[in-house]
């Protein structure tokens, strides 16, 4: 709520997620990205959410009461690698001590068995075993960020949401997080399935099978990660900019700013900034075949530009 008034975060957030796959779910800051994944775990206020449905294990998350969600869901079902870990560990008590909790609660491992449990998960998380008896407030950004990692991928959870799994990471730790995580996924007999938000996209390139790019609370391009990052590109014009933008490739910003969730224009929310925008950009484009846009960007020789 803002000013006495509602202000929706998320509004348009449609997607599947298969087991023994990986979405990566990008887009710039204050999009909407964390409040979703915020939602799917019901750790959002009680009136947060207002509309929406999102299913796992024939549990609908977001109907799903306190008692499910902390009894079935979190952990269980939806494992969690936190935005900001520091916030979530325990202050209190040890990362070891930690772990070992979590494997008692949720695989329900012998006490004789869960140090050297512990142990393994803290190398899967390229968490140092030497460190599995200090606090949180001992740890660096890093170190927490393996530490809750670790702590995720415990609970063999169905579904995987990484919210910015790399952060504070240099890069052969964000490739071996990154690869840890996919992995996670396809290390399952019984298959698991990785929603990673971030805004790493050379670890999406890495991992991801799909991309999802988020614009002011909504989804406005679905695409495999051969397509996103191969020669045909995304097709939204925002989701271009955001490649192009990338010191790797063009190191071109994306001009103006993101519009103000409490303030979105009735039509499309890229206009603004886009310099493909005609009179037609008024209206809100539908998301139809993985796609939200009315001027679409087409690669010569692609079925898309033959059928324009």
């Amino acid at each position: 709520m803002r000013g006495g008034r509602h202000v929706a975060a998320v509004t348009g957030a449609g997607f599947d997620l298969a087991a023994g796959e990986c979405l990566a779910l990008v887009g710039e800051s204050g999009c909407g990205k964390s409040v979703l994944a915020s939602a799917l775990l019901g750790l959002l206020p009680g009136n947060a959410q207002t509309a929406g449905t999102a299913t796992v294990d024939g549990i609908d998350l977001l109907g799903a009461d306190e008692r499910t969600l902390a009894r079935e869901v979190r952990g269980r079902r939806v494992g969690l690698v936190p935005q900001s870990p520091s916030a979530h560990l325990t202050p209190v008590r040890t990362v070891g001590a930690q772990l070992e909790e979590t494997l008692r609660a949720l695989a329900g491992t012998p006490r004789r068995e869960r140090r050297a449990a512990a142990v393994a998960a803290a190398e899967r998380a390229a968490f140092p075993a030497d460190h599995l008896d200090r606090y949180p407030h001992e740890l660096s950004g890093g170190l927490a960020q393996r530490a809750a990692t670790a702590l995720a991928l415990i609970g063999d959870a169905p579904l995987l949401l990484a919210d910015e799994p790399t952060t504070g990471l240099d890069r052969e730790l964000v490739n071996r997080t990154a690869d840890e995580l996919r992995r996670h996924v396809d290390d399952s007999a019984t298959g698991r399935a990785l929603l990673m938000i971030t805004h790493d996209l050379a670890a999406a390139e890495r991992i991801a099978d799909r991309v999802a790019v988020m614009y002011a609370g909504r989804i406005i391009e679905i695409a495999t990660a051969s397509d996103f990052f191969g020669a045909r590109g995304p097709r939204h014009p925002y989701a271009r900019g955001l490649l192009a933008a990338l010191p790797e490739r063009d190191f071109t910003p994306i001009p103006g700013m993101p519009p103000e969730l409490g303030d979105l224009p009735e039509g499309c929310a890229f206009a603004a900034r886009c310099e493909r925008a005609t009179e037609l950009c008024a209206t809100r484009p539908a998301f139809t075949a993985d796609l939200a846009c009315h001027h679409p960007v087409t690669v010569p020789g692609t079925q898309e530009a033959a059928r324009a």
